[in-house]
């Protein structure tokens, strides 16, 4: 799962966290401070990471922030992560604060070509408990950005107070990579991403959740939007299977180079649908991981895939938890359901 760990690397680099007050070990061992020594000398050699600690006498992100700019020759940097920094404490700032601390020191970050706010892990919490904000004015802010990524709740309320994901961006032109990583992605994000302008864009993934119909992604899959996308993943989705069937039919299908239906729900019905569609035998990579699929039916699509020369993934086959008859229920009251798919990530 994307949000079990921290990332490794970002945008082609490896990441380094920079030390808050509260993460800074009182005697760190040589090789940490060696490392970041190493990252203070050559700033755009990594993806910097901005994190503070839920406990202790913790900093508050403004202060922790201009250390960085103070500390680290920002210029140079070109990878941003925002990680947990607004969950340390009620004296620290909500996800609007740091949004708008960041967006306010943008010239100090004249470099910056990727950004991903919110790596928040789940072991930190569940993606449908951070909070999120809308993310435009961060966007409008580095119009260098070529890709952006964001992690988080819809929606949620917090003290009385509502939180909500939200994308109001009308135009970009250097955006080539756009990540939406929730539990339950709103129709009207949706609809926002797909109204925008955004003629670099090449990659495209939305965490879609159980709402998002054929005919919310309709300008997606019409190829009126996007003229250069290679790669679309509409992941952790409840309707692969009616998506698939889109697809199958749609525009934009052919364009792609890579698809990715993971974290989703296909189940038979949507893998028929892959098998008997020529245009996704001429794909480069499909990733089908976390899926509902029967053996049999899995390694026929192994099987049709691999020898069309497709990089394929269907690790992760899920067992469906079919309600069973109970001896003392009532006979003529009990009625069978239909099984329940669920995608990877429902909270």
């Amino acid at each position: 799962m994307p949000h079990y760990d921290y990332m490794a690397e970002f945008a082609g680099l490896a990441t380094i966290d920079f030390p808050s007050k509260e993460s800074s070990p009182a005697t760190p061992s040589a090789s940490e401070d060696e490392r970041l020594a190493a990252a203070k000398a050559d700033p755009g050699a990594f993806a910097w990471r901005l994190r503070l600690q839920p406990f202790g006498d913790e900093e508050h992100f403004r202060d922790y922030l201009e250390r960085f700019v103070a500390e680290v020759d920002t210029t140079a940097v070109t990878a941003l992560i925002i990680g947990n920094c607004w969950d340390p404490g009620p004296a620290n700032d909500d996800v609007d604060g740091v949004r708008d601390l960041l967006a306010a020191r943008a010239a100090a970050f004249p470099a910056l070509t990727a950004l991903f706010f919110g790596e928040v892990t789940r072991e930190e919490t569940e993606i449908s408990w951070i909070a999120q904000t809308d993310v435009s004015p961060l966007v409008t802010a580095f119009p260098g950005l070529t890709e952006f990524g964001v992690r988080g709740a819809n929606r949620m309320n917090i003290a009385g107070r509502d939180y909500r994901l939200a994308w109001e961006v009308s135009h970009h032109q250097a955006l080539s990579r756009l990540t939406f990583q929730t539990h339950q992605l709103d129709q009207a994000v949706v609809h926002g991403v797909l109204g925008t302008e955004l003629p670099a864009l090449e990659s495209l993934e939305l965490y879609l959740g159980k709402r998002t119909t054929p005919e919310d992604l309709a300008p997606l899959l019409s190829g009126s939007a996007f003229p250069v996308l290679k790669h679309l993943g509409l992941r952790n989705a409840k309707n692969t299977d009616t998506l698939v069937t889109a697809l199958a039919d749609a525009a934009v299908t052919s364009r792609l180079n890579t698809l990715d239906l993971s974290l989703g729900t296909l189940t038979d019905k949507g893998a028929r649908v892959l098998l008997d569609t020529p245009a996704f035998r001429d794909l480069d990579r499909l990733d089908l991981h976390h899926h509902y699929m029967s053996e049999d039916m899995a390694e026929q699509v192994r099987a049709h895939f691999t020898e069309a020369g497709v990089d394929l993934d269907t690790d992760d086959r899920q067992e469906v938890e079919e309600e069973e008859w109970d001896e003392e229920d009532d006979e003529e009251e009990w009625e069978y359901e239909d099984p329940e798919y669920y995608p990877a990530i429902t909270e």
